[in-house]
């Protein structure tokens, strides 16, 4: 599956140089200007992206033709390093993200210095009214619970990959385990698989069932449904 584009590859370059470094801001400037990019939502992995994308395009939106470029951060310890490109002293755009629920302490802490408000987040609630939703495990486990464990093996046996998965159900590690759990560990035991699950995942989910964090970060990538962010 191809990596996102050159505007995504110059804001990781950016963001992992530090926000002083003069070539790469110029990179990134010229690639964000050329792509009319006014939002950029954060995400932890290319699996998150994926996701993203395709739940956006099942509900009819493009969303880099919209401006809002998704950008996988390679985890969410990097948040703090991209908040720093993304507000007034780089790109000065308006920023969204999806993050599990276990790195809240860490997505709340990069708020509390790079976000929008004159006062920390204090809470999921305000995170989530600045444009970042928790996945409650991760987002592959949100999609598994609105997919069902039913369709999930369905897209599975689409994948030629069933045998995979019952051979893995049958390890003494798993055997017993809810089922759920067992499609979790099932989508990230082999490199490149949760991308392309959450693809499929995401395609074949019921619009009414979107999952709620993905639903809120959609609908405020929305242009001016965002506040801007605050300089450090």
């Amino acid at each position: 599956m191809p990596e996102p584009g050159p505007l995504v590859s110059a804001l990781r370059t950016w963001a992992a140089r530090g926000v002083g470094d003069e070539e790469a801001a110029a990179s990134a400037r010229r690639l964000c200007a050329a792509a009319g990019t006014h939002t950029v939502v954060l995400v932890e992995g290319l699996s998150d992206h994926e996701a993203v994308v395709a739940v956006a395009a099942a509900q009819g939106r493009n969303l880099a033709a919209e401006g809002v470029c998704v950008v996988p951060m390679g985890g969410a310890t990097n948040v703090r390093r991209h908040l720093a490109v993304l507000g007034p002293r780089g790109l000065d755009v308006r920023v969204a993200g999806l993050y599990d629920a276990a790195e809240e302490p860490v997505v709340r802490a990069a708020l509390a210095r790079h976000g929008s408000g004159p006062e920390a987040p204090a809470s999921r609630a305000d995170l989530a009214r600045r444009g970042f939703f928790a996945c409650v495990a991760d987002l592959e486990d949100e999609l598994i619970r609105a997919v069902g464990t039913a369709g999930v093996e369905a897209v599975v046996r689409e994948q030629g990959e069933s045998r995979g998965l019952a051979t893995l159900r049958h390890q003494p590690a798993h055997r017993g385990r809810p089922p759920e759990q067992q499609l979790h560990r099932f989508l990230g035991t082999t490199s490149g698989r949760k991308a392309r699950y959450a693809r499929a995942l995401a395609e074949r989910l019921d619009p009414s069932a979107t999952p709620a964090p993905l639903e809120g970060l959609l609908a405020a990538t929305r242009l001016g449904a965002l506040p801007a962010l605050s300089p450090a």
